[in-house]
C-alpha cells in the first residue's frame, strides 16, 4: 500500500507533513535578514540562496524517514467522502458501510487424479 498524507492521522509522518511552509519561511526570513544586517560579499542573498534548497532537501527527507507506525490511512476514518450537492437536489441520507475485507486463501489441496482418489508416488 502506498503511503498517503492524512491530516487527521497523529504518525509522525503525517505530522512532519506540515514542516515544509513553516521551514521555507523560516530560511527565507533569516536569509534576508542576513542580506540586511551582515554587509559581507558572500552573505548577500543572491550567495546564500542554495541554502533554501538545503532546507527544502532536508525537509523532505524527514518526512519520508519519518515512522508510519500508527497511520491511519484516508478510506478508513469512519466516514464517506462527501458527495456534491446540487442547490436543486435534496441531500439523501447514505448509510455508511464497513469496508470489506478480504479473507485469506484457502490452502491448496493435493493432486487428485480423475477417479477423485488422491495421487499416490510409487516408491
Amino acid at each position: 500500500m502506498r503511503y498517503r498524507y492524512n491530516p487527521r492521522c497523529g504518525c509522525a509522518r503525517c505530522r512532519a507533513h506540515g514542516f515544509m511552509g513553516p521551514a521555507v519561511l523560516i530560511t527565507l526570513g533569516v536569509l534576508f535578514l542576513l542580506d540586511q544586517v551582515v554587509h559581507v560579499y558572500w552573505m548577500e542573498f543572491g550567495r546564500t540562496w542554495p541554502a533554501l534548497l538545503i532546507v527544502i532537501g532536508l525537509v523532505m527527507f524527514l518526512q519520508h524517514n519519518a515512522l508510519a507506525t500508527g497511520h491511519v490511512p484516508r478510506e478508513y476514518m469512519g466516514m464517506p467522502p462527501a458527495q456534491p450537492v446540487s442547490q436543486w437536489q435534496q441531500p439523501q441520507p447514505q448509510q455508511w458501510h464497513p469496508p470489506v475485507v478480504t479473507p485469506p486463501p484457502a490452502p491448496e489441496a493435493g493432486p487428485f487424479t480423475e477417479g477423485g482418489k488422491p495421487e499416490v508416488p510409487n516408491g
